[in-house]
């Protein structure tokens, strides 16, 4: 073969398919259709979780409380409220706690309906220390919270300076375990609640007023 006719059949020569610088082969269909399945798992994912989350929350949240509000009344009974300063007492009710422990307060009560905060004041004392009062002044009122039977209770409490008028000490009521006439002088060691305390100082200003005005 001359020269010239292997030239030519060079040329010829077809070239091999998927060699050289050919066009790029498209992704395959299944291959795209699959990520999108992916895809949509795990959005199912997501949402089974979020909703498992919702389940979860729901059914660890705690009813919310039911909030009432309780009025009551009460008194500072004195024995000799006209006579000198050390020989005045006060009538105190003694409850025992769920820990066996003796609490000295003030007689109080709920205000029934009809009453006035000092109609009941005076009857609570009589009911809860067997002594007859007579209202002279008032001393404020004590406002606080607790929980019970699953609600929670906004408590507000009137007080009132009350004189010994009659009556003997007794312990019938059945929500009081002892009850006793108390110096004023005790009754900042005696009284269990800081709140009282802070009335039977008002009350002895208010009893020193009134005994300086009678001079």
């Amino acid at each position: 073969m001359s020269t010239a006719d292997r030239a030519n059949s060079r040329r010829r020569r077809p070239r091999r398919r998927g060699s050289g610088g050919g066009a790029a082969k498209p992704a395959k269909p299944a291959t795209a259709a699959k990520a999108g399945g992916t895809a949509k798992s795990a959005d199912k994912a997501g949402t089974a979780k979020n909703g498992a989350a919702k389940s979860t929350a729901a059914k660890g949240a705690k009813p919310r409380m039911r909030t009432v509000r309780e009025t009551s009344a009460g008194g500072l009974v004195v024995e000799g409220l006209d006579g000198p300063p050390e020989q005045r007492c006060a009538a105190l009710i003694g409850r025992t706690d769920r820990r066996g422990r003796l609490l000295w307060s003030l007689p109080k009560g709920h205000i029934e309906d009809g009453e006035t905060a000092e109609q009941t004041a005076v009857r609570e004392v009589a009911e809860e220390t067997g002594i007859s009062g007579m209202v002279v002044a008032e001393l404020g009122s004590i406002d606080y919270w607790f929980v019970t039977d699953g609600r929670r209770v906004h408590k507000t409490v009137h007080h009132y300076l009350m004189r010994s008028i009659g009556g003997e000490l007794s312990d019938a009521d059945v929500e009081v375990t002892k009850v006793a006439w108390v110096p004023l002088s005790e009754l900042d060691s005696r009284l269990a609640y800081a709140d009282e305390r802070r009335l039977a100082e008002v009350a002895n200003r208010l009893m020193d007023r009134m005994e300086n005005g009678r001079r």
